[in-house]
């Protein structure tokens, strides 16, 4: 009977029913259909609210995403891909995390970063994030054989852009190297030197890392490549630019463009085409190096 009632089917009462019945069952039918409408409203303004929400998100990354310009898109958030990001979050520049693993996407998006779900290794995925804007690619995928396709991907879509791949073990540093990747970082590797320097150099590790990590510096350390199309400078010698002068920034080093390194140039040491210049100092220093060496070229929106 309380089935039949509340369904509103309309059957024929099972027993007689006196007035109090009647009542009881007039009542009991509102607050039935009371709770059941309340219950289908919850329900449906639940799904709305989900996918709208989802659905302005997803127009919102994407109006992010193809507005992004000179940008970073690393590949896996894992534990590396997780360290990158933050030292990427403390320089203040615009990346994108892609990973295959939607908890780690949520991981990625809990913390603020531009994140999406894809296989880096598909050339459709790169795109979709702006391969052809970027101005890197950093490969921290799990495994030494996506890291190697999504370099391959990478530089057959963008073949001038910079790519960085992370590597487990030597033979697969050379076999990323001779994919196209440009800088290939074994953490083993990488992170024996850095014990045996902190063991034997640690007053050197610690102002390197200073300089180098970290989103409290108040030193730090940039390059810029000098090009002849908006560099003033080039043909001059250090001493006649007077760059230490003028931004109170020290130059540290000077890498030629046929890969030769310079380290401690003096005043008579020239500016060439294609130079990338080190250069040390505070924020406002190095955006004032940055606007001698680039003058008609606006800086990053770096700190």
């Amino acid at each position: 009977m309380a089935v039949i009632t509340l369904a509103t089917v309309g059957f024929a009462e099972i027993q007689p029913l006196g007035p109090r019945g009647r009542l009881f069952t007039t009542i009991f039918i509102l607050m039935g259909v009371i709770v059941i409408a309340y219950i289908v409203n919850v329900f449906t303004e639940a799904l709305a609210q989900g996918y709208l929400r989802a659905s302005f998100q997803f127009r919102q990354q994407r109006k992010l995403m193809n507005s992004l310009s000179q940008h970073y898109i690393l590949c896996g958030f894992g534990r590396t891909g997780r360290q990158v990001a933050a030292e990427f979050s403390a320089e203040g520049i615009a990346f994108i995390v892609v990973d295959s693993d939607e908890a780690s996407i949520e991981d990625a998006q809990h913390l603020g970063y531009l994140a999406v779900l894809g296989d880096a290794t598909q050339d459709q995925v790169l795109l979709n994030v702006g391969i052809g804007r970027a101005a890197c690619l950093v490969a921290a995928l799990p495994s030494d054989a996506e890291n190697l396709y999504t370099v391959l991907s990478a530089k057959t879509l963008a073949p001038e852009i910079r790519t960085i791949a992370r590597a487990s073990t030597e033979e697969a540093v050379q076999k990323l190297q001779r994919g196209g990747a440009d800088v290939v970082v074994s953490p083993y590797i990488t992170g024996g030197k850095r014990m045996a320097a902190a063991a034997l150099r640690p007053q050197v590790v610690d102002f390197l890392d200073g300089i180098l990590t970290g989103a409290d510096r108040t030193v730090y350390v940039e390059e810029f490549l000098l090009s002849p199309d908006n560099c003033p400078w080039i043909g001059q010698t250090l001493g006649q630019a007077e760059l230490r002068s003028r931004s109170g920034a020290l130059i540290l080093a000077i890498r030629r463009q046929e890969g030769s390194l310079i380290t401690g140039p003096t005043a008579q040491t020239d500016l060439r085409p294609g130079d990338l210049v080190i250069g040390m100092g505070t924020s406002a220093e190095l955006r004032r190096l940055s606007q001698l060496l680039s003058p008609l070229h606006r800086p990053d929106p770096r700190p």
